[in-house]
């Protein structure tokens, strides 16, 4: 094969990697967005990737948000708090991190994902509460949860699944396949914000973007089919989520020494 089909190839299959863990659990779609442009795809600027791959994962969520809301395991009100405060916390966090070292910025992603993977391993066998939603009781926790989680996820340029995801299963003890499914609409609102932010500053590529897309709305589909396979067997989904983090943090880690 020619190098620039080579090379479209690559970036069409990172991509459908990428919306297919995004239906799979959720998150992950940043997590593997970023280090697959910088290594795989070979982009130079680290803020190019991140703001780039912002993009491509607000759409991509909106794909996988697309299969979860037809199974029924989006809790939109939680959604919509959550979201709403995140956006809030994803522009202030976008400004910071643009002002930080790339190669930086990507070693303390990778650290931080250890953490959230350690957490959510320890979580594992907590199946949670099918009936869970937003309610007086738990509305300011969702709400400080969605302002935290909006400003990670705009510092490091990233969807912020994977902290979304265990955010609304402590704020409100949902169930992981509900905190999947809810966590796709402030993934969408988070990337689109971080997006516009480095889409500002001109450091978005934007024909990566539409390959990245492309390949993630065809990801997106077999990711939903499994995660429901999944959440039937206890444990089994936030295990594969933990253990996803782990290996990718762990490539980061050695790739930035």
């Amino acid at each position: 094969m020619p190098p620039d089909l080579t090379h479209l190839a690559l970036e069409v299959l990172s991509g459908a990697v990428v919306g297919f863990t995004l239906g799979l659990i959720g998150g992950g779609g940043s997590i593997l967005a970023v280090p697959l442009m910088v290594y795989v795809v070979g982009v130079a600027n680290p803020h190019v990737a991140i703001g780039t791959s912002a993009l491509a994962v607000a759409v991509n969520a909106l794909a996988g948000l697309a299969q979860h809301a037809r199974a029924g395991t989006v809790k939109w009100r939680c959604a919509a708090i959550f979201a709403t405060c995140g956006v809030v916390g994803a522009f202030g966090g976008a400004t910071l991190g643009k002002a930080m070292d790339g190669r930086r910025l990507l070693l303390c992603f990778a650290l931080l994902m250890i953490v959230v993977g350690v957490l959510m391993v320890r979580g594992r066998r907590n199946q949670g509460c099918a009936g869970a939603a937003c309610n007086r009781e738990n509305v300011g926790r969702v709400m400080t949860y969605g302002l935290g989680t909006g400003a990670l996820s705009g510092f490091f340029g990233i969807g912020g699944g994977f902290l979304i995801v265990p955010a609304l299963i402590a704020s409100t003890g949902m169930p992981i396949l509900n905190a999947i499914g809810t966590s796709l609409v402030a993934v969408a609102a988070f990337g689109a914000s971080t997006a516009l932010s480095y889409m500002a500053s001109g450091l978005i590529d934007w024909n990566l973007a539409v390959l990245f897309i492309v390949g993630g709305i065809a990801g997106s589909f077999g990711g939903m089919r499994a995660a429901r396979a999944l959440a039937g067997t206890t444990g089994a989904l936030t295990v594969f989520f933990s253990g996803v983090i782990f290996c990718v943090a762990t490539y980061m880690i050695w790739r930035s020494f």
